[in-house]
């Protein structure tokens, strides 16, 4: 699940990127107005962490062009501004919920796990495709009701997969999704081939069916 924070302190941004990192996170950072709109506009995120108050313009001028966009990406917003009048101009505007400064970085991690459930899993903690079964809380991957040991990556690839069922991703797609900035390490795909590889022989050695197909010239297709 990749995250993107849009923060000007330095000090916050990298306090919360380290320990969504922790929670299994890849996040990116925006510094500014102008930083935060050029990600938005390439790129897609599980859910967005956003200050209102940027250099180079407002939090709020994002989530109206997230909007206009019709991008799908949960919002929570961060600040210090802390009268009604302002939680209601962050809602109203199409944030899904809004914490205040400062904050415990468990409180933050657990409204944005509530906000991804809500977006991307219909408020589920369980996602079931066939045989498999994720546990998106625990971040736990069964096969036939038995526990399977994946990797990080491995589970974030089938999490990845599942969440796109039916439809073709390309490579570029999958190393953006699973890297983020630091995706150039994956530019010869092979980081995307040996982790592909080592999903699909856990899952069919735990008694799973080879639901990835590769599509020739576009990537790969996760179907039954």
């Amino acid at each position: 699940m990749k995250i993107l924070i849009v923060e000007d302190e330095k000090a916050i941004s990298e306090l919360i990127s380290t320990y969504l990192g922790s929670q299994q996170y890849v996040c990116e950072i925006a510094a500014d107005f102008s930083t935060a709109i050029k990600k938005i506009t390439h790129y897609d995120y599980a859910c967005i962490i956003l200050d209102i108050n940027l250099p180079g313009g407002s939090g709020l001028n994002i989530l109206k062009e997230l909007k206009a966009s019709k991008k799908a990406e949960g919002v929570l917003i961060i600040s210090a501004r802390n009268s009604l009048d302002d939680k209601l101009t962050g809602l109203n505007s199409g944030a899904d919920d809004y914490l205040i400064k400062p904050f415990h970085l468990p409180e933050l991690a657990a409204r944005v796990s509530a906000i991804i459930r809500r977006k991307s899993f219909e408020g589920n903690n369980i996602l079931k495709f066939e045989e498999l079964q994720l546990d998106v809380l625990s971040k736990t991957t069964y096969v036939n009701g038995r526990i399977l040991d994946l990797t990080r990556k491995e589970y974030d690839l089938l999490l990845y997969f599942i969440t796109n069922r039916n439809k073709v991703i390309s490579k570029g797609a999958i190393a953006e999704h699973l890297w983020g900035d630091n995706m150039d390490i994956a530019d010869s795909y092979d980081f995307i081939y040996t982790h592909i590889k080592n999903l699909r022989k856990k899952l069919i050695s735990a008694g799973a069916m080879d639901y990835v197909k590769s599509v020739y010239g576009m990537g790969y297709k996760f179907s039954s």
